[in-house]
């Protein structure tokens, strides 16, 4: 059974293409069917998926499968799957967390006109993924990522009669080809250079040949480029927070499993590439915990529910790339797989009080919530306890892994930024929760209620994963997550002050939100009053995008202009005086042409005597010269 699993792998993504097909097809007018369809089609492939990781938890080895795509001189292209731990893992996150939202989306988006197609492209998505997961080199791994590209723009601007959604779908698509042309480039120099894409011979050839260490840079920062993109780090993180403006349970899943686990699983997947050059890796950490930082700040003071979701999705991302920038493979997929589950759950949570409240996302106009929906609010304060990093739930020991593998690489300026951020996402998950779960009660248009129970169903379980998932990386296991999912050597360590420093400092983000939006110690509004500046630029998310907004408009709309010109003026110019040329030269043509033998002869008489009236006046001109000594019309003959 475990040997039939490993070998029929392409099954999995197979699986939910075949149920986009069948429902574009055959079922779409048919919203039960095609939600059972999709649905039972994502839960084979959790079982399938589940089979490989139980077959890799007994033989821990790589297995590749591989068949010859095409072959020419000089290039040879292959396609298959590649089988380890990490594919493993990131198998089973994707499929779970997919199936989770699927179910969730019954309730959710129940009475929606356009049902059949969410779930069809809901199919094509998770499908997407699990190609991009198995893929064993770079060009299919290319394929898969541009398809995941193209559902995210689906969905996102899944309700295209919102302008709002349409330009947040656009901005996913545009602003993700800017980093995907950098991969593109990173792989066509890998081919050049190396001669393969294929992920087993490249780390076998990584280290044998000699290549320049700022050509080994430049070719793994744009390789970097595409995980910038997808990941959304700074500074083309612009997109995720206006992702937002699809439906609920697509946010879910492009924030916890897919999309956004993409750029992360790429830099994991490929990081004999990257710990190769330790320029672009040194890049890749300070970049990542910037970008921790950077969406931590702008969290802090954001009241739409979904965006302060949105941008904790951020700055855990900048902590799982700063965890694969120091080294640790270990702490940034470990981080990947828990923030994977507690994150589903609390976009999932967020939407079951947007259902409930008819769309209604502001936190200020919430309240009271704790009293009419009891489930989603014990699980919403689950998932907040797990992003926290509260002992001894999920969060607690992903963050804890990143935060000790930093501390032990001598990254200390980096482990002081991860312990701020630590601080920063408990305070700003419980000012979510102390204003709209537990805050004055306010006048709703409609009265808040608990969802249905196909909706709570996928928060319960999630809310276990949540607490539970992380207990396979307890680095007092004589085999834990880190001995199946590592590069170089396995790393055990623990380190006990470690622990408890996060701890407090997430205590104290949490009693810091205690003590200003339920004991009003210090009153919101007056803290807003008193740090204008500050309010006002993190609102305005550091004015990145208006930055963007007026680079485009000043900038690229001055190129474009000048371009414009020149097309017109120059090239179009050119082209259109040699057409006009040719129309002058065929006119006067056209007039002497007539056909009539006495005006060609006509023609051929006056051609006679220009040609011997020219020779007549070299020949006085040649005689002219020589009576004045010569040279005056050398210059004719030269």
């Amino acid at each position: 059974m475990i040997q039939y699993a490993t070998e029929n792998a392409w099954l999995i993504p197979v699986l939910p293409t075949s149920a986009f097909v069948l429902i574009g097809l055959l079922f779409f007018r048919s919203k039960t069917l095609s939600a059972a369809i999709s649905i039972t089609a994502i839960g084979a492939a959790l079982l399938q998926s589940l089979l490989i990781l139980f077959a890799v938890l007994i033989k821990p080895e790589v297995q590749e499968f591989t068949v010859t795509w095409f072959k020419i001189s000089g290039f040879h292209v292959e396609m298959g799957f590649l089988i380890d731990p990490i594919a493993a893992m990131m198998l089973v996150v994707v499929t779970l967390v997919a199936l989770m939202v699927q179910v969730y989306s019954l309730g959710y988006m129940h009475g929606d006109p356009g049902f059949s197609s969410y779930y069809a492209y809901h199919s094509l998505f998770a499908a997407s993924m699990l190609g991009l997961v198995l893929a064993n080199n770079f060009v299919q791994l290319y394929i898969f990522w541009e398809l995941v590209g193209l559902c995210s723009y689906l969905l996102i601007g899944f309700w295209f009669q919102k302008p709002t959604a349409v330009d947040a779908a656009k901005k996913a698509f545009i602003t993700n080809r800017i980093g995907d042309f950098g991969l593109l480039l990173g792989i066509l120099l890998i081919q050049i250079i190396f001669g393969t894409l294929n992920f087993q011979k490249l780390q076998g050839i990584i280290g044998s040949e000699y290549i320049a260490a700022t050509s080994l840079t430049l070719l793994v920062l744009l390789v970097f480029a595409g995980p910038v993109g997808k990941s959304a780090q700074f500074p083309l993180h612009v997109w995720l927070p206006d992702a937002m403006e699809g439906p609920t349970p697509v946010s879910a899943l492009i924030h916890a499993a897919t999309m956004v686990a993409a750029g992360v699983y790429l830099v994991a997947r490929a990081f004999f590439l990257f710990a190769a050059s330790p320029q672009a890796l040194l890049i890749v950490a300070y970049l990542g915990g910037f970008t921790a930082l950077f969406a931590a700040s702008i969290a802090i003071v954001q009241n739409d529910i979904k965006r302060i979701l949105a941008f904790s999705t951020l700055s855990q991302l900048g902590y799982m790339m700063m965890a694969l920038g120091i080294g640790s493979v270990t702490a940034g997929m470990f981080h990947l797989m828990t923030h994977a589950f507690f994150k589903a759950l609390l976009f999932l949570g967020a939407g079951s009080v947007i259902h409930a409240l008819h769309e209604e996302q502001d936190i200020w106009k919430m309240g009271k919530l704790s009293k009419s929906m009891p489930i989603t609010t014990a699980t919403f304060l689950i998932g907040s306890l797990a992003l926290s990093g509260i002992f001894p739930l999920a969060g607690f020991w992903s963050k804890d892994e990143i935060l000790n593998a930093t501390i032990s690489n001598g990254y200390t300026g980096l482990f002081i930024l991860g312990v701020f951020v630590a601080f920063l996402t408990s305070f700003y998950m419980f000012r979510l929760i102390f204003v709209a779960f537990y805050g004055p009660s306010q006048q709703h248009h409609h009265t808040p209620h608990e969802s249905p129970l196909v909706m709570t169903i996928p928060l319960i379980i999630l809310a276990a994963l949540s607490v539970a998932a992380g207990w396979v990386g307890i680095p007092w296991l004589s085999v834990n997550f880190a001995t199946y999912v590592h590069y170089g050597a396995v790393h055990h360590g623990v380190n006990t002050w470690v622990m408890l420093l996060s701890t407090i400092v997430a205590l104290a983000g949490i009693w810091t939100a205690h003590m200003i939006y339920r004991k009003n110690v210090v009153a919101p509004a007056e803290l807003v009053q008193r740090y204008s500046t500050i309010h006002r630029i993190l609102t305005n998310k550091y004015y990145i995008d208006e930055i963007y907004n007026w680079a485009a408009a000043r900038i690229l709309d001055a190129s474009a202009r000048v371009l414009y010109w020149v097309d017109i003026k120059i090239v179009d110019g050119i082209v259109n005086g040699l057409g006009a040329g040719a129309r002058w030269s065929g006119f006067f043509l056209r007039l002497i042409e007539t056909g009539q033998t006495q005006h060609y002869a006509m023609a051929m008489i006056v051609g006679v005597v220009l040609i011997a009236l020219m020779f007549s006046l070299l020949d006085a001109g040649l005689s002219l010269n020589s009576w004045l000594g010569g040279g005056s019309l050398t210059w004719f003959y030269r």
